[in-house]
């Protein structure tokens, strides 16, 4: 059974079991495996007195590009290091410049099942720093699996 499993990359240990999970999760379908990195560009603050017009801090065009770079570098680095150089699946990159539970749940369209790590905290961590597997589990177009570590 062909299809595609999207699974949240984010460089962390627990990211890393999700991508384990979900890599043996299309092996066992015959899916491809879809690795996306959720970023966002901040641009730095503008400097300058109160009473003067601000400028930028730097160049933004170079500072987005930089961005950009890194993300993709930690895409590529956390499914060699998750993984191995081969995964034993078709693996597909996806960077989507998105907040992460909103990034997640697009690249989710039309696929068989969303996976997600989480470090399982509290309910009152949970609401003051927010949650993507909360987010993905309310709002997602497919199945979900949160890969829980401790």
């Amino acid at each position: 059974m062909a299809g595609r499993i999207v699974v949240g990359v984010d460089g962390s240990e627990h990211g890393a079991a999700a991508l384990r999970f979900a890599a043996e999760e299309a092996r066992i379908r015959g899916a491809t495996l879809v690795a996306v990195h959720a970023w966002s560009f901040t641009p730095p603050v503008a400097v300058g007195a109160p009473d003067l017009m601000a400028v930028p801090a730097g160049n933004l065009a170079e500072e987005l590009d930089a961005d950009r770079a890194a993300a993709e570098r930690l895409l590529a680095e956390a499914v060699e290091s998750a993984l191995g150089a081969d995964p034993g699946v078709p693996v597909e990159r996806v960077l989507i410049e998105d907040a992460a539970g909103d990034g997640l749940v697009t690249a989710a369209e039309g696929a068989d099942l969303l996976v997600v790590g989480t470090r399982g905290r509290g309910s009152l961590a949970q609401a003051l720093l927010g949650s993507v597997s909360d987010h993905v589990v309310r709002h997602a177009p497919c199945p979900v699996v949160i890969v829980r570590t401790p």
